[in-house]
């Protein structure tokens, strides 16, 4: 009875919160649905005695708390904003995230107070002058524009509108003249983590010239903004994106190596410095949303794969994704990273596992056999939701996976040693600085020559959502079909 009570709850808010991304529902729709809802809960409690009754009545009202929720997250944009679009304003505000920096721009989110109500705008402002930083306080002036959805290089039309919005940035504002007036400001925590990771990044950058360092940064920070666009367009083509992006599968790859590499001390302490290696990562990604995300799901994978409790691991995992919805529910269907970071995991932990008997003629050496399962699970597993999103099909992914991830837990080490040392002592930083260099030269390498590789990748522009949920439901009942069963069985609750 508990397991199912917890199931009503969490599928009943996921369910509104999906509902209320697409509908608009008011606030008078909402309060009626969940007199229904309550009132249901006192008849099956008090009179019906109707346990699936209880089940169905908390499904509902939780239902109706999930579009209540995205509700009050949904603020619109003040209306003096509204009616200065398209027109020259100027604003003071405070910049509210870390700079990214970009080829020949950075953009920065500038948070303002209007209407007694705080709003976000996105700033592209050129490489030039001022060295911007979070916590500053600045004067700007420039023409307000709507954010529009554009259409990708895939031929697909990427909703930017509410990619942003799920951040709360509703304006933007291209090449302003903008002023700092003050620094220093925001959360100093926040500040401190920024400043530890940009000077992790100045000391990498030293010793690891480009475009390995660009690499480098993208792989145990998820800094590729700096990356040239043919050489993210070769990740795209590959299939290697991943390994330079906050993702949880990249992040429990790393954690589960550092347990491969402490296994000589006991289970416990192997384990703990595993979890302490997630939580480094987060500090070094500046403590950012996307990384705290990757970080629980990392975590929660490796959980799993290390206890081999897979369904007790789930009811964490779907936890944990409900409480991210909680604190932001416009990341259910706006945000792609957590999307993918999501069904990434679920592909570790129930589908690696099944697996894994196919590739008994694979070396156990180096974790080659468990990095390839891993591996092949993730790609089977995200394949359709990124054809769906993206519209992008490598041919060539699994081979170049194959050949640069084996080594990616150990180059992300180096770069850690580089880091660190090199914040300490310039000199004990470069026997890394090197070592780190060659192997990034071969993962490089090895992303150039896939993505010159004829047909190695094609676009689907319009690859049909009826067909990626057919696929999904059929992964989820071969991956839960006895589950859902039971979970059904009238003498079980």
């Amino acid at each position: 009875m508990q397991d199912k009570v917890f199931y009503a709850i969490c599928l009943g808010f996921i369910c509104g919160v999906l509902l209320r991304s697409f509908v608009f529902i008011n606030i008078f729709t909402i309060i009626f649905v969940s007199i229904i809802g309550l009132a249901l809960i006192l008849f099956f409690t008090l009179i019906s005695k109707n346990r699936w009754g209880i089940i169905f009545s908390i499904f509902v009202l939780m239902f109706a708390f999930g579009i209540l929720r995205f509700h009050l997250a949904d603020k619109p944009a003040p209306y003096v904003l509204k009616s200065q679009t398209d027109q020259k304003i100027s604003l003071i505000g405070n910049i509210v995230d870390e700079p990214n920096i970009g080829e020949n721009s950075q953009r920065l989110t500038v948070e303002i107070e209007v209407e007694k109500s705080k709003v976000k705008i996105l700033l592209t402002v050129k490489n030039q002058g001022e060295d911007f930083k979070y916590g500053d306080r600045v004067d700007f002036s420039g023409k307000l524009d709507k954010i529009e959805n554009f259409i990708t290089d895939q031929g697909k039309e990427f909703n930017y509108v509410n990619y942003l919005r799920k951040d709360g940035i509703l304006y933007s504002m291209y090449y302003p003249k903008i002023e700092i007036i003050s620094r220093d400001g925001g959360n100093f925590i926040k500040r401190g983590l920024f400043s530890i990771k940009e000077k992790f990044l100045e000391k990498i950058n030293l010793v690891i010239p480009n475009p390995e360092s660009l690499l480098m940064g993208g792989l145990i920070l998820g800094e590729r903004s700096s990356f040239t666009r043919d050489l993210r367009q070769s990740f795209v083509d590959t299939g290697t994106i991943h390994i330079v992006a906050l993702s949880g599968y990249n992040v429990t790859i790393v954690a589960e190596w550092i347990m491969k590499v402490f296994s000589f001390l006991p289970y416990s302490w192997g384990f703990g410095i595993g979890i302490f290696g997630i939580f480094l990562f987060i500090i070094m990604s500046g403590g950012s949303s996307t990384a705290i995300r990757a970080g629980v799901m990392a975590s929660l994978a490796l959980i799993a794969r290390a206890t081999g409790r897979n369904y007790d691991v789930a009811r964490a995992l779907i936890l944990a994704g409900v409480a991210m919805i909680l604190l932001n529910p416009l990341i259910l269907v706006y945000d792609v990273s957590f999307q993918l970071s999501f069904i990434a995991t679920v592909a570790v932990i129930f589908i690696a596992p099944r697996i894994e008997r196919h590739f008994s003629w694979v070396t156990e050496r180096f974790q080659l056999r468990d990095i390839i399962t891993v591996t092949c699970a993730v790609y089977v597993f995200v394949l359709p939701f990124i054809l769906y999103k993206m519209g992008n099909l490598s041919l060539v992914a699994l081979p170049a996976n194959i050949l640069i991830l084996p080594f990616i837990p150990f180059t992300m080490f180096l770069g850690f040693m580089t880091g660190f040392l090199g914040s300490v002592f310039y000199i004990l930083a470069i026997p890394f600085g090197y070592l780190s260099y060659f192997i990034l030269h071969y993962e490089l390498g090895v992303v150039n020559f896939f993505a010159h590789v004829p047909f190695a990748s094609f676009t689907i522009p319009n690859f049909p959502f009826l067909i990626t949920l057919l696929i999904y439901a059929y992964f989820i009942y071969r991956l839960f079909g006895r589950n859902i069963k039971s979970f059904f069985s009238t003498n079980k609750i």
